[in-house]
This record gives structure tokens, C-alpha cells and sequence, in this order.
């Protein structure tokens, strides 16, 4: 157990409040020369209570344009997977802003449900991590409460194609070239275009500013042999899906190639049963009958009890290396 003067520390040193729900508002980065406009939600610590929203059929649990408590915290950037939108993870972004960071998830232009122009695309291979840097730049610059952001403590938490983006964001180089093992057979536009000897046309953007990340089940993961994931430095926990309910084809499973490729050995969860959709916020029953296949999980698998059991995990982990990159 824990002893409870360290806890004591730990909520110290964090500067956490017992916040009873996240806030939450929207806001939009400005069109650039690094890219186009683009869409976030922005959860932050709040002494509101929660109410019920209801977000394109996802059911929020938060406080709508509540004012942030807090200063010094933490930040978090979310990166969502292939044709996935900023509302994904959204009680994983209610779970830590109510454990006192601030969370600012966007939706990646081109690569969401309402938006797949660019889906599966060599440009948002490339486009996705720039996207995360502008995002940083964005909450520690531009966002109205830009101060209250401890740009010491700065973690991603990217899933699938997300998890991909995160990869790259903390230092490692994706192999976009022509003869990629398993690229030649992939359904990837992608892959396509490497194939026939397309190249980027723009140089990949790492961020250095992000001290940890939590990644998981990342995809393509045939983009970065063992060599390319040398620069990775910082602490990663790694999660993956269960490959044996993963057998339909999608996307995304698994992590251990990753996990025995990584420089330094990463905190690893390995979830028995999990399809690769479980990581995503439990479904409404609307949102069951509208996308069956990612709402349903394996039979006896409890998505929500998971979700209770991973947040806790990466809170803590979070809580942790920040803690340890704050030591003189």
C-alpha cells in the first residue's frame, strides 16, 4: 500500500483538486501554412456537478463552459484512431481531467468519420503528427486559459492510427518507402503510394515537448522496424488488444511487435479478451445499433469495468513520470 504521506506528496505537487465533474467547450485552431482549421474539445479540472450531454449520440458525463480550477497542470493530447472523432475517448478525457489534467482532444482533418478525404493516405501518415504539434503550440499559446498549463508535463494518449501518430510524435521515424514487409500486401492508399514510388512531401514532425505517452494497439506498426524507434527516449505504457478477438480483419490489433521493438522497455498491458474497439468509451444503445462492431465486445468481457481499470493505470502513470522528470 501506498503510504499515505507520498500520497499526500503526489496531490501536492500535482496542485489536484477533488474536482466532482470535467468541463468541457470547443474551440478551433485557425487554418495555417502547417495545415488546415481544426476541431478540438478541451476537458479541464472544474468544481461543477456533472450533467448528461448528449454528443452525437455519446453520453458525456461534464460541465459544459465551466471554468477551469487549478493552475500548474498538466496537459494531455488525445489522438484518435483511423475515421475516429475528438468525442472517442471521452470518458478516458473525463477520467483524467477529473483527476486534474487538462485534456484537449482534436478531430485529425481528413482522417474522421464525418471527414475521410484522406483516410488511409501517405499525406496523413504525415500530416497527423503535425497535427499534434499544433495542438501543443495551440494550448500553450493560444488557449484562453493557456497559463494555467504546466508546459513541463505534457503526455499523448493516441489509439490505433492515434497510436501510430504518438509513435511518431515522441521520436520515431516511420519507414515511408517503397519495400515496406507487409506494405506490398496491405490495403493501405498508403501503401499504394509507396508502392509506386511516391514519397512524402513533407518532413516528419516530432515534439519533444511530450515527456510521456500512453499508446495503444498502434497501426501500421510495419512502419517502424526496431532501427526507427531508436529516438523514442521517453516512458511509454504500451496496451494492446487480444489478436484472438481480433480475427475479422480491422485494424489496430496488436501491440507486442511494438513493445519488443521500443529502445526502452515500456509499461505493457496485454488485455485478455479486449477487442481492439474496447479501448473506445462504452456505447449508448444508439450507438450500438448504429455501429455494432465496435460496440460489441467479446462475450463476458466488461467494457466498462475495463475502462474503470485502465483509466487508473494511466492516471498513475502519468502521475508518475511527470513526478520523476519534475526531480533536480
Amino acid at each position: 500500500m501506498r503510504p499515505p504521506t507520498l500520497v499526500f506528496t503526489i496531490l501536492f505537487f500535482f496542485g489536484v483538486t477533488v474536482a466532482q465533474a470535467a468541463g468541457v467547450k470547443n474551440f478551433d485552431i485557425p487554418a495555417s501554412p502547417e495545415g488546415p482549421a481544426i476541431r478540438l474539445l478541451v476537458w479541464t479540472p472544474c468544481s461543477e456537478p456533472p450533467q448528461e450531454m448528449d454528443g452525437r449520440g455519446a453520453m458525456f458525463l461534464a460541465a459544459p463552459g465551466c471554468p477551469v480550477t487549478g493552475d500548474k497542470l498538466p496537459l494531455i493530447v488525445v489522438s484518435h484512431g483511423r475515421r475516429g472523432w475528438f468525442g472517442g475517448h471521452h470518458d478516458t478525457a473525463e477520467a483524467l481531467a477529473d483527476a486534474g489534467f487538462v485534456v484537449a482532444t482534436l478531430n485529425h482533418p481528413g482522417d474522421t468519420g464525418r471527414d475521410t478525404s484522406r483516410t488511409d493516405s501517405l499525406a496523413v501518415l504525415v500530416e497527423r503528427p503535425t497535427d499534434m504539434k499544433r495542438l501543443v503550440d495551440y494550448m500553450l499559446h493560444a488557449w484562453p486559459d493557456a497559463s494555467r498549463i504546466d508546459a513541463a508535463r505534457i503526455g499523448l494518449y493516441g489509439f490505433s492510427f492515434g497510436g501510430y501518430t504518438g509513435l511518431v510524435v515522441i521520436g520515431g521515424d516511420p519507414a515511408l518507402r517503397k519495400g515496406l514487409a507487409n506494405c506490398q500486401t496491405s490495403t493501405l492508399q498508403a501503401c499504394k503510394q509507396l508502392e509506386s514510388g511516391e514519397l512524402p512531401d513533407r518532413p516528419i514532425v516530432h515534439d519533444p515537448r511530450v515527456k510521456a505517452a500512453v499508446i495503444v494497439d498502434p497501426f501500421p506498426a510495419f512502419v517502424f522496424p526496431e532501427e526507427n524507434l531508436k529516438g523514442i527516449t521517453v516512458p511509454v505504457q504500451l496496451w494492446s488488444s487480444d489478436p484472438a478477438q481480433n480475427a475479422d480483419g480491422l485494424s489496430g490489433c496488436c501491440a507486442a511487435a511494438i513493445s519488443q521493438r521500443l529502445p526502452v522497455r515500456p509499461d505493457y498491458h496485454f488485455v485478455e479478451n479486449a477487442t481492439h474497439f474496447s479501448f473506445l468509451a462504452t456505447c449508448t444503445s444508439k450507438e450500438t445499433q448504429a455501429t455494432p462492431a465496435i460496440c460489441t465486445d467479446a462475450p463476458g468481457f466488461d467494457r466498462a469495468d475495463f475502462h474503470r481499470r485502465l483509466h487508473a493505470d494511466v492516471v498513475a502513470f502519468f502521475r508518475k513520470h511527470f513526478a520523476e522528470s519534475a526531480k533536480p
